[in-house]
C-alpha cells in the first residue's frame, strides 16, 4: 500500500466532503460547479486506485460524468461512501504496538503512525 498516496487521496476527499456538505446543506438539488467537480473526479479516481477488491463502494461507477452534472446531494453522497470505503482499508492495515497505531505494510507493522481506526 502506498500510505503518503493513501493520506492525501483520504485528506483530499474529506475537504471536498466539508465543502459540499455545506452546499448541500443550502441548496441540495443544485449542479455542483464544473471547476470543482474536474477536481473532485481527479480525486475520486486516485481512491479507485487504491480501492480495489471489494473495498470499491460501487463497481460499477469510476466517476462523475461531466456532461450530466450532478447536484451536490449526490457528491455527498458518494463521497461518503469513498470516505467510509478508505477508511475500511485503512482499518485493514494498521495496528497497534504500545498503544500506538501504526501502518502495517505487507504484514509488518511500519514506523508509520496513524490514527485509531474509527
Amino acid at each position: 500500500m502506498d500510505i503518503e498516496k493513501f493520506e492525501k487521496t483520504e485528506t483530499q476527499l474529506s475537504g471536498f466532503f466539508e465543502e459540499v456538505s455545506t452546499l448541500s446543506k443550502k441548496k441540495p438539488d443544485d449542479a455542483i460547479n464544473k471547476f470543482k467537480l474536474k477536481f473532485i473526479n481527479m480525486v475520486i479516481e486516485d481512491a479507485n486506485n487504491l480501492l480495489v477488491s471489494d473495498y470499491k463502494p460501487f463497481q460499477e461507477f469510476n466517476k462523475f460524468d461531466e456532461d450530466d452534472i450532478p447536484s451536490n446531494s449526490d457528491v455527498v453522497f458518494i463521497l461518503s461512501q469513498y470516505l467510509n470505503c478508505l477508511e475500511i482499508l485503512r482499518r485493514d492495515n494498521i495496528g497497534q504496538m504500545s498503544g500506538s497505531w501504526y501502518w502495517r505494510v505487507n504484514g509488518e507493522l511500519t514506523n508509520k503512525r496513524t490514527k485509531r481506526p474509527l
